[in-house]
This record gives structure tokens, sequence and C-alpha cells, in this order.
């Protein structure tokens, strides 16, 4: 796996030889401790940042002490952080998983600014992919639900996005390299768990070579994804002017030339936390003065126009 994950890196990310420096999230899993001990191997000019939070008792004291230790062995700065996830989570009425998501990424972009560092790279591999693509699916998404995780989004980098968990597994058994189970990992109340003990298995009995024929249908979604995202940016300006007050005008004539204006609709606005979809669409035929809000938004129906602007 070393030689395939070296060329890959060439290949897909030559962008983080240059020079670059890397903030590595490490949780203790099998993952995570792979992924530095490729990039240790590889000379990488990395730190590492762990999130404690707080959720498992002395297990998740243990695993931070376990990625300190590593750390020092391998003479790698390391981060460490507490996160009282249970309070964040009921304060912002999130569910633990989403508080844990939102609060590891503000603080892991708080230390790429800290410690000037250029990318963060974290350790999401292709069994992580194919779940997280039906985790969408049976809650019902689109084309950028179905689409999955981006090996690069921004200045988030994910070089294991296309190895299984079973090829990661040999690796660290071959080169012995040792790492932490995180209990909750087997609990299938957890919708994931769920997913990737019972139905995944069941999957692989049908087709054996589930996650391949996965990762072509997930490159294919995403080049369709980007011709989409392409597509737009190009008629934006045609579509949606801007006044000097701030507000965004589509034009309702233009729109209704589209073979499908909804589709449309959804991909201009998808940017501006609306979910009642339905709604949005039926203002293109709704009466003037009738308008939809979103938690950052107010979209009014005008004559001939939709009238976007942010809520004061």
């Amino acid at each position: 796996m070393f030689i395939e994950f070296q060329d890959h890196i060439n290949l897909k990310f030559p962008f983080l030889k240059k020079g670059k420096k890397l903030l590595v999230a490490i949780s203790g899993g099998i993952d995570s401790v792979v992924l530095t001990h490729l990039l240790h191997r590889l000379n990488f000019d990395f730190q590492l940042a762990h999130c404690n939070f707080c959720l498992r008792g002395k297990e998740s004291d243990q695993d931070e002490q376990f990625v300190i230790d590593m750390a020092k062995k391998l003479q790698l700065k390391i981060h460490t952080k507490s996160f009282d996830t249970q309070s964040y989570a009921q304060t912002n009425n999130v569910s633990v998983q989403m508080a844990a998501r939102q609060m590891r990424y503000t603080w892991f972009k708080e230390l790429l600014q800290q410690e000037m560092l250029d990318y963060l790279i974290t350790a999401h591999n292709l069994d992580d992919n194919l779940e997280t693509f039906l985790i969408n699916f049976t809650r019902g998404t689109g084309l950028e639900g179905l689409s999955g995780i981006e090996e690069i989004n921004e200045n988030i980098v994910r070089p294991l996005l296309g190895f299984s968990r079973e090829q990661i597994e040999q690796f660290a058994n071959e080169n012995k390299i040792t790492w932490r189970e995180d209990s909750s990992n087997i609990d299938t109340k957890y919708t994931r768990n769920k997913i990737r003990h019972q139905v995944i298995p069941l999957l692989k009995e049908i087709n054996p070579g589930l996650l391949q024929s996965f990762k072509r249908t997930s490159k294919h979604l995403q080049q369709s994804k980007h011709i989409i995202t392409d597509t737009i940016s190009d008629l934006k300006p045609k579509i949606i002017t801007s006044d000097n007050e701030g507000v965004y005008k589509i034009d309702i004539g233009k729109m209704n030339k589209f073979s499908n204006p909804r589709a449309y609709l959804y991909e201009l606005l998808k940017d501006y936390n609306f979910t009642e979809w339905n709604d949005v669409h039926n203002l293109l035929e709704g009466q003037p003065g009738k308008q939809i809000k979103s938690s950052t938004h107010r979209l009014i129906k005008d004559r001939d126009f939709l009238l976007l602007e942010l809520l004061s």
C-alpha cells in the first residue's frame, strides 16, 4: 500500500509536496494512525491535532494519551483540545455527532491560521465514503449528497479516500502499527454503524466488488456535479442582478425558458439555507408579494423577479 499511496499522492496531490505545511487530524483510530505513518515515511512537514470530545470517559482520555505518545515517538508537534460536546449539542439543538463535527472543524480552522499551515488532512477512506452515500440516499438527497465526500474541498484534503478499510488494516498489521479502537463504533444505535455492520455486508454478498463499483460510480457523480457547478457559474450573471442595497433579482422570464426551471432555481439558491423547496419553487408562479424565509435570507415574489435579500 505504501507504494500505491506514494503514487496516489504524486498523481492527485502534487501540490502537497511543494513546501506545504500540513495539519493532520488524528483520533487514534486505525485510519488516522496509518495516515500519519504514511505521511511520516514520505517526509511531509506536518503537525497533529487531536480532539477529546469527552464522551467515553477514561477511554477518551486514553485515546488522547495514545496520540501524545505516538507524536513524541515520531517527533511530531501535536495539539490537543477537550470539548464539552454534550453541552454544545444541547445549547445549539444539534445531535452529538453534528456538535463534534462543528467544534472540531472550527478548531482545525483556528489551528491552521495560528500555526500558518496550508492544508488540513483527514483520514476518510473509501468505506467511509460508501457509508456517507448510503446515509444520504436513505434520507433523501440530490446529486450533491450522492456524490459523496470530495478528495479536495478548499483546503481540506483526504488522500486515503481511494483506499479501502481492508487495505488500511492490512498495512497496519504488516507494519506492526498499533491503534485505538473506539468502542462506540460497534453500537448499532448509530445510523452509520448500522449501515457499516448490517447493510454493507449484505450488499457485498450481492456484489463482492461493491467498493470498486461504488468508487467508479462516485467518480462519475463527482464529474457530473462539477459540470453542473460550471454551468451554473456561467449562467448566474445572466440571470441574477443586484442593486445598490444588496438585493439580488432573479429574472423569472429567463428562468422559465429552461427545460426545468425548478432544478435551476435549486442550484442557484441552495447556498442560502432554504429548506422548504416546494414553497420556493412555487414562487415562480406565485402571487406578487408572497415570500419565503430561510434562517438567513428572504425570497420575495415581485412581478417579474424573485428578490433575494439578507434578513436584518
